[in-house]
């Protein structure tokens, strides 16, 4: 779904995530989320949207929840992973998808993941506890830069 005049977009997948990563079923926190990447955006405004935000939480509550395996990382996706928190705590908080999907490749890459995509696996799986998820620059960009460290940070303590 389009957000404004500047062609954001936000999926259902990218809405799933937030719920599940924020461990929140209160649409007025995702809402939160949403806000921060395109501010000016509400309920209100964009009544469908809200009708898909508390579809994703209760689709969450009713098929994603009871799945969750979450899984330590091994000592390679450690260091990847603290060197992802490390390098979004220097970035700037107004970066696109695209920019933040960038550096994302880029730590996977100089960590050595072959095939590129079980970075991303590693990712969902130490922090959504799933296999798979959307866009991990575009997760960034609206669950945000320092949440997303944060999230990175939790989930390092935790493994």
């Amino acid at each position: 779904m389009r957000l404004g005049d500047d062609n954001r977009q936000v999926s259902f997948g990218l809405l799933l995530n937030l719920v599940s990563a924020g461990a929140s079923e209160n649409p007025d926190v995702v809402w939160g989320y949403i806000r921060q990447y395109a501010p000016g955006v509400s309920p209100a405004t964009h009544p469908a949207l809200d009708a898909q935000v508390r579809y994703a939480i209760a689709y969450y509550v009713d098929f994603v929840k009871p799945t969750k395996q979450f899984r330590a990382p091994s000592d390679k996706e450690r260091a990847a992973l603290a060197d992802l928190a490390a390098r979004l705590g220097t970035t700037a908080t107004a970066m696109s998808g695209e920019e933040l999907q960038t550096i994302v490749f880029a730590v996977g890459k100089e960590h050595a993941f072959e095939p590129l995509r079980d970075w991303f696996k590693a990712l969902y799986e130490v922090l959504f506890g799933q296999s798979a998820g959307p866009r991990f620059g575009s997760f960034i960009a609206v669950y945000g830069v320092r949440a997303t460290k944060q999230l990175i940070e939790d989930a390092l303590a935790q493994g």
